[in-house]
């Protein structure tokens, strides 16, 4: 992994994300960057979410039609997501939860280096709303 180089106006994206638990966008963390960094523009945050992605620092969230989410990856707190389908609420599932795949499951000769594990449904405030119907 190589550093991404610290400049202010990503040690603030860094600290932002560290302190959430919310699974942000850019635009609420450009907003809670602001209050340290007034002069800081939406295309500096993004960049920046670029490169902290691109450096393994950072994680990101997707689904179709909504803005990606972000996600700072803490060291000792290795998790996966559970995405809302309804609500689009995510949650972290702890790694140590998931059953490990038997590397036989995967293609001989293939090094795993990351992984990334989503769950999809529906979360216990939108399933008492309306039935699940997928």
């Amino acid at each position: 992994m190589t550093m991404v180089r610290q400049t202010r106006q990503r040690q603030a994206v860094i600290e932002v994300l560290r302190e959430s638990r919310e699974h942000p966008d850019a635009a609420w963390i450009h907003g809670r960057v602001r209050e340290a960094l007034p002069q800081v523009s939406l295309g500096t945050v993004y960049r920046t979410l670029d490169a902290l992605v691109r450096d393994g620092v950072v994680v990101t969230i997707e689904r179709a039609g909504q803005a990606t989410r972000y996600d700072y990856k803490h060291a000792g707190h290795d998790h996966h997501h559970a995405v809302c389908r309804c609500c689009g609420a995510i949650f972290d599932v702890e790694a140590a939860a998931v059953p490990v795949l038997p590397p036989s499951a995967l293609p001989a000769g293939f090094q795993v280096t990351d992984v990334r594990l989503e769950f999809m449904g529906v979360c216990p405030d939108c399933g008492t709303k309306a039935p699940i119907t997928d």
